[in-house]
Formats: structure tokens, C-alpha cells, sequence
């Protein structure tokens, strides 16, 4: 079964902040790095940390899907054909973000989450016309490592491997029921009109025992002022599932970002609706 790309994490970011010795820092820095500071890249998109930053996130997120493609012998049912139903689910998340030093960083999340799947009506197994799970989603850790920093002429280089682990194995839509391990690379550039990023990644499943394309995305990231920013990305996985991304940030204080996320499926595979809502955190 295709499950929906978890839409977590990029987009349309505004961040309203009170003054502070960071944001003035900033109007210090380099034309290259006015957008994201000096930071070392998250997989939360829009977002880097500092050496000896600690970022805390817990958000929820909903997600919609009318045609989620199925097999109902992957939920036990038998038939080995591909089928369309309907899919939604409510997932709340707490990620962490340490950096270890100016060019690396450790992530870890966590999440637990409610879902149901309505079966195709052409679905003629056996499978209940409903099929409901709750419990513990995916779990899953990170490195991130900046190979390279930006200065006037060359890029910021990064790259980072994860593994998601096996802790459902029970379970059929919900949660990750083997191992799965990503590697991927990613460019980063500052310009007058925004930051571009670029990234891709390959992932492997110990289950199918094979290697696919992971997920990739282009991103772009704009601080209008000290107090606000905008990013807007598209991302995918595989070459099927494509979706837009944006998010908006507020600094409800100079150490909380409130983030309002939202992503729209742009092909058949991707999660047609998915939005996000939670406060980051900085100690």
C-alpha cells in the first residue's frame, strides 16, 4: 500500500519576533545568509539549528485522501490487486533538533496517530469496508552533517542518513513495520531574491529488500524583514507522489514559532490534503 508522504515538514514560513541579540546579529551577516542564519540545516524545512541549540516541535497534523492506493493483500485480505479508497488520519508529532556543533546536527522524532482507510467500492475481499488502527506512527532518527559552508562563490553542501524503525509490525496502515534506512545530499544557495534549496535522497526497505528513489524537493526561502519569512517548496517521493508545500511561522515570543503547514497533492499518488499546525521551541 502507497501511503501518504507525510507532508512535514517545508513551505510558506512568516516569523513575527520580538527584537533580539539574534536578530540583530543577523543584519550582520553575510548578503548569503540573510535569510536562514548560520545555522546547520533540519529536515524541517525553512529551519536550522545552531551549535549547542536545542529545538523542541511538537506539532499535529491531519491528513486527507480520497483515492489512497491500496492492496488488500498487504492488509491481510488476499486479493493482490491495486485498488483506490478513501484515508484520512489525525497524527500528533514531537521532533527534536540538537546541534552537536556548526556542522552537525541530530534529529529525533516520534508520533502517534489515528487512521481509517474506506475501501474501494470495487474492492470485492474480504477486507471490512472500514479498516481503523490507532497507536504508535513513525519513529525515526537522523544525522545531518554540512560538508561544505556557502561563501561568496560556491554553495552550502549538506547531507544526512536516517533510518525509520520497525516498531509496528502488527499493524497495516499505520506505523513502519520494517526497517527503512534514506541517505540524501542537498545544495543550499543564498541570492538577492532568496535562498534555493535543492535536495534528494535514495531509501531502502528491509521488507521489500530493495533501494528507490526517497524523497526530493525544491525549496525556496525569503526573509522580508527581521521579524518575517516565506518559503514555498515542492516536494516528492518517487516520481508519483508530488505535492506543494507552504507554511507560515510566527514568533510569539524570541525563543517560540508558532507554524501553520500546509500541503496539497499535485499528482494521484500524493496525499490530496494535509495540513499542520504546532509551536517550535528554542532553548
Amino acid at each position: 500500500m502507497t501511503r501518504p508522504m507525510r507532508a512535514a515538514s517545508l513551505g510558506l514560513a512568516i516569523a513575527v519576533a520580538v527584537p533580539t541579540v539574534r536578530a540583530l546579529a543577523a543584519q550582520d551577516l553575510p548578503a548569503y545568509l540573510r535569510d536562514r542564519g548560520t545555522g546547520v540545516r533540519t529536515s524541517l524545512l525553512g529551519t536550522y539549528v545552531r551549535q549547542g541549540e536545542l529545538l523542541v516541535y511538537p506539532f499535529f497534523e491531519y491528513y486527507s485522501d480520497r483515492n489512497l492506493e491500496y492492496k488488500p493483500l498487504e492488509l491481510g485480505y488476499g486479493l493482490n490487486r491495486d485498488f483506490r479508497g478513501r484515508y484520512h488520519a489525525s497524527e500528533g508529532i514531537l521532533f527534536f533538533g540538537y546541534g552537536v556543533t556548526s556542522d552537525l546536527a541530530l534529529e529525533f522524532e516520534a508520533a502517534v496517530i489515528s487512521a481509517e482507510l474506506q475501501k474501494s467500492p470495487s474492492d470485492t475481499a474480504t477486507i471490512p469496508s472500514r479498516v481503523r488502527e490507532s497507536g504508535l506512527g513513525d519513529v525515526e532518527g537522523q544525522i545531518r552533517w554540512r560538508f561544505q559552508r556557502e561563501t561568496e562563490s560556491r554553495p552550502e553542501f549538506f547531507t544526512y542518513f536516517g533510518t525509520v524503525f520497525p516498531l509496528q509490525k502488527s499493524k497495516k496502515i499505520i506505523g513502519t513495520q520494517d526497517w527503512e534506512f534514506f541517505a540524501g545530499v542537498g545544495l543550499v544557495r543564498g541570492f538577492a531574491w532568496g535562498t534555493l534549496t535543492v535536495r534528494a535522497a535514495a531509501e531502502y526497505s528491509q521488507g521489500a529488500k530493495q533501494f528507490d528513489a526517497g524523497e526530493y524537493a525544491i525549496e525556496w526561502l525569503r526573509r522580508l524583514s527581521p521579524s518575517w519569512r516565506v518559503v514555498a517548496a515542492i516536494e516528492g517521493n518517487q516520481l508519483d507522489e508530488v505535492s506543494l508545500l507552504n507554511e507560515i511561522q510566527w514568533f510569539i515570543s524570541p525563543h517560540a514559532i508558532l507554524k501553520l503547514n500546509n500541503a496539497l497533492g499535485l499528482t494521484t499518488n500524493a496525499t490530496d490534503f494535509a495540513p499542520e499546525v504546532g509551536i517550535m521551541f528554542s532553548f
